[in-house]
């Protein structure tokens, strides 16, 4: 049975599974056709039940509707560079939380971030980009860990773009918000790495105490 426009009375773990699979289909080519039954235009017009928050990159090789194979009215994506959590993208995951009630938040970084290749470079390299660009990249400047002289390039942004993704998360649960969400049971926040060559999403373990 297609899980397309699904209601979102599911858990979070459900609604993790359904993300693992697309990807797997995503990764395998048998992806679902993008079909979408006039019925169901009908029954999304009256109102959303998405059964996943996505905050990701705005990358155009990362969409997450394609690389978790999902439809219309699956997924509440929030899209912007370095998947960064602003006081605009704050308020539309607790939109997500309170209003849809969407059990699973996901964090999506992916390699080679653009983003975070410049938070480095500014910080490491004293590099200023343009104003609102370097406002920006401000804000990813707490997520980035320090490194060794001998670690190379590639290395530093891989580590780079799983620490930024951590410290999201960490922002989101850490909130009152994110606190009532956890403490009622309801609600997952999972991290995620997306691996450009192969297409891959890696799901993170969860941090330790």
């Amino acid at each position: 049975m297609s899980t397309r426009g699904a209601p979102s009375d599911i858990t979070a773990d459900q609604a993790l599974q359904r993300l693992v699979e697309g990807n797997r289909r995503f990764l395998e080519g048998a992806a679902r056709p993008p079909l979408v039954p006039k019925d169901l235009l009908g029954e999304l017009a009256r109102g959303q039940r998405p059964y996943a928050t996505i905050l990701g990159c705005s990358d155009s090789r990362v969409p997450p509707e394609w690389i978790f194979d999902a439809g219309l009215g699956e997924l509440f994506v929030i899209r912007v560079a370095g998947n960064v959590l602003s006081p605009e993208v704050a308020g539309s995951i607790q939109y997500a939380g309170a209003h849809l009630h969407t059990p699973l938040l996901v964090v999506l970084g992916h390699e080679g971030c653009g983003a975070v290749q410049a938070a480095l470079e500014s910080r490491d390299g004293d590099l200023v980009h343009r104003s609102r660009i370097q406002i920006l990249v401000k804000s990813l400047l707490p997520a980035m860990p320090e490194f060794d002289a001998a670690v190379p390039s590639e290395e530093r942004v891989a580590r780079a773009v799983e620490s930024n993704v951590r410290w999201t998360l960490r922002q989101i649960s850490e909130s009152p918000e994110g606190r009532a969400r956890e403490a009622e049971g309801q609600m997952k926040f999972v991290g995620a790495i997306y691996e450009l060559a192969t297409g891959r999403v890696r799901f993170l373990p969860e941090d330790k105490p």
